[in-house]
């Protein structure tokens, strides 16, 4: 089965140990490309570094609303200089991981949209699909996607909302990511939502280093566990694994503009 693995932290000291070797095992699974994410300034020169050193390696750039603290009003300007600079470069695919978090407490909510906003716009600016990080705000989220009207949409990550929720996402041209979340026997919400997806709406994704699945409890998340990811996700959707790998590839490939 050939994935792509559309949302990991590879930059992370997590993995500064043993990195070529998880790529190596990856690779050797199936996964043969994984977007890696920025989410704040001074994690996005590693992050390019990183890209630029191996291969299957694409980058997003963004400021994480969990971050919200370390950003500063010109670390937008500097962002818009990053992905003007890059801008029709290869490896560079998307603005991300950005949103709104409302499930952290002390994340001024005002400041958070006004930089989800921001970022949206310079995603249509550049022409660049947008990663979303979305926890207890998919009201907020879908009202802003609503009335700003990405032209490249994108994906939401890690995707636990309601069918309602989703079916609003999909109506929009959003894919929705899923991970390890979904593998956990209790995720029975997401069970029921899972089968009522249409195949053409999901791509694959691990969070790595964070949301390891089931069947890798406790354990640093790894790109490589994303094929056991999928087998776990294909037995709730009632699909093959193959048939869920072939298709969320073929999704990520036009989120990413890839084929």
């Amino acid at each position: 089965m050939k994935l792509i693995d559309t949302h990991t932290h590879l930059d992370f000291p997590d993995f500064d140990a043993d990195r070529a070797g998880v790529l190596a095992q990856a690779n050797a699974l199936g996964v043969e490309r994984m977007v890696v994410l920025g989410v704040y300034r001074d994690n996005w020169q590693r992050l390019w570094d990183l890209t630029l050193r191996h291969d299957g390696l694409y980058a997003a750039f963004g400021l994480h609303p969990v971050y919200l603290d370390r950003h500063h009003a010109e670390h937008l300007h500097e962002l818009r200089a990053w992905l003007q600079r890059l801008s029709g470069h290869p490896r560079l695919c998307a603005v991300g991981e950005f949103g709104l978090d409302y499930f952290v407490e002390g994340l001024d909510p005002q400041r958070q949209q006004d930089l989800f906003e921001a970022q949206l716009r310079l995603a249509d600016e550049f022409e660049l699909p947008v990663l979303l990080h979305v926890r207890r705000a998919h009201a907020a989220t879908i009202a802003t996607l609503k009335r700003l009207k990405p032209r490249r949409a994108g994906i939401i990550h890690a995707f636990a909302g309601s069918y309602e929720e989703a079916r609003e996402y999909i109506r929009l041209g959003f894919r929705l990511g899923l991970g390890g979340a979904p593998t956990w026997p209790q995720a029975k919400r997401l069970h029921k939502v899972l089968p009522r997806l249409p195949l053409d709406s999901v791509v694959l994704e691990t969070d790595a280093p964070d949301m390891a699945p089931a069947m890798h409890p406790y354990q640093r998340n790894s790109p490589a566990f994303l094929a056991d990811i999928c087998a776990s996700l294909a037995h709730w959707m009632n699909v093959t694994p193959e048939v869920l790998a072939e298709t969320s590839t073929r999704n990520a490939r036009e989120v990413f503009g890839w084929n």
